[in-house]
């Protein structure tokens, strides 16, 4: 019998629901885990493991609340919880407690989950690096921002994280840890009680090691079917290099080429797909919203606190390279027009199969990597799922990702089942 902790949300759910194991039981594994691994990781910003085993306790005792009773959940550090500390990943809010949980957090208490703990973030959730490091290498980064739950559950410390998206804060870190991460058509998910950093781009995001958790986890948070649908035919799948191809490294482009030969086997029509010329500086774009929108989410710091934030938050904002509110209005009308473009270049395809990162994570702890690949799908706010199952030149994950029709995500995880399943 394989050991509690290396359980996926699903199999703990429903071992709990059946009476096989407990919610104790299975608590009692993750932080035997994390005891074990965290000197090594570093995953966790705060962790009470007596306050987690008695809510398993309590939950063992009481009628099944939801589909994730007694199931432990890890929750970014950007992300309100009433009992425990958020601290931002920033000195500013060392030690600050929330007098309410975040919208996200209410709904998997309501669902039956443990709050196992926090996991680290980097500083206010944009480029400064957290204390995480990539599981399968510590001397390379387990990429950013919500480092510390991709790193949590790739470690097998807790089944299921959360982070958060606002250019590749989950994707970037699955593929670098080699978990799947998925970030949901925006707005689908609450980001009440989360902290904002750009209120056109900030998703809630998954973190998991099976598609069947990200559905489950959907349907607390949005009452989607908890099980996936299976697809009755072959996906059509357009494989896009889009327009930042240049950054992709050898494992990223093996990674898809060998993906697209082996869907075609499998019986899936795959075809080279390529974006309208309108769609080519969308990740510039992205970033001058980002840019824009987060100096006004961020002025309280900026200005109060400037003396307690770090070098390279600091440079992110530099005079110089602020943002006119007309390059702001621009970026906002050039994205609009790309995403009413959108569903008509899903009309020939169910989804789309493009880079997740450059390559594996980067060597060294001072960088979380570039969020290139992601950019341009978080502004287009389509689905978007990373699958890991490939690895580079110095053996660390590499993953690719799949694109859905936005709204369309119950399909998106569908098509991206029918693909983690037919992989070898």
């Amino acid at each position: 019998m394989k050991p509690l902790y290396s359980l996926t949300c699903v199999e703990a759910a429903s071992g709990i629901a059946s009476g096989n194991i407990t919610s104790e039981a299975l608590v009692e594994s993750c932080l035997e885990r994390i005891f074990s691994r965290e000197s090594q990781i570093k995953a966790w910003e705060y962790l009470d493991p007596e306050k987690a085993l008695k809510e398993a306790r309590i939950l063992d005792r009481s009628p099944r609340k939801g589909l994730l009773h007694g199931v432990p959940v890890g929750i970014k550090d950007i992300i309100d919880t009433c009992d425990m500390p958020t601290s931002y990943g920033s000195k500013i809010y060392a030690g600050y407690r929330s007098k309410w949980d975040a919208a996200c957090v209410a709904m998997l208490r309501e669902a039956g989950a443990v709050i196992l703990g926090k996991t680290v973030t980097t500083e206010l959730a944009l480029f400064t690096p957290g204390k995480t490091v990539n599981p399968h290498n510590p001397a390379h980064t387990p990429g950013g921002s919500s480092s510390g739950s991709a790193a949590a559950v790739a470690d097998m410390m807790v089944p299921i994280a959360l982070g958060t998206q606002t250019a590749g804060s989950t994707i970037r870190p699955a593929s670098y840890c080699g978990v799947l991460g998925y970030k949901p058509t925006y707005g689908q998910f609450p980001v009440a009680g989360i902290k904002i950093f750009s209120q056109t781009l900030d998703t809630l995001g998954i973190f998991s090691r099976s598609i069947e958790d990200l559905a489950l986890l959907r349907a607390v948070f949005v009452g989607s079917p908890a099980s996936l649908k299976e697809l009755e035919n072959a996906p059509s799948i357009g494989f896009c290099r889009t327009p930042q191809w240049p950054y992709a490294t050898s494992a990223t482009s093996e990674a898809l080429e060998n993906t697209c030969k082996q869907m075609e086997k499998a019986g899936a029509k795959v075809s080279e797909f390529e974006l309208p010329g309108i769609f080519t500086d969308l990740a510039e774009v992205q970033e001058t919203i980002q840019l824009f929108e987060g100096r006004r989410c961020y002025s309280y710091e900026l200005t109060q606190h400037r003396d307690r934030l770090s070098k390279k938050f600091l440079e992110i904002f530099l005079p110089e390279k602020e943002k006119t509110y007309n390059e702001y209005i621009k970026a906002l009308d050039l994205a609009a027009k790309c995403r009413a473009q959108l569903d008509a270049l899903f009309k020939s395809y169910d989804i789309l199969l493009v880079p997740s990162t450059p390559g594996e994570a980067p060597y060294g702890l001072e960088s979380t990597g570039n969020p290139i690949f992601s950019r341009m799908w978080t502004l287009l706010h389509t689905p978007c799922i990373t699958l890991p199952g490939y690895s580079g030149p110095n053996g660390l994950p590499v993953g690719v990702q799949v694109i859905g029709a936005t709204g369309k995500d119950d399909k998106l995880l569908s098509a991206a089942a029918w693909i983690q399943r037919r992989r070898k």
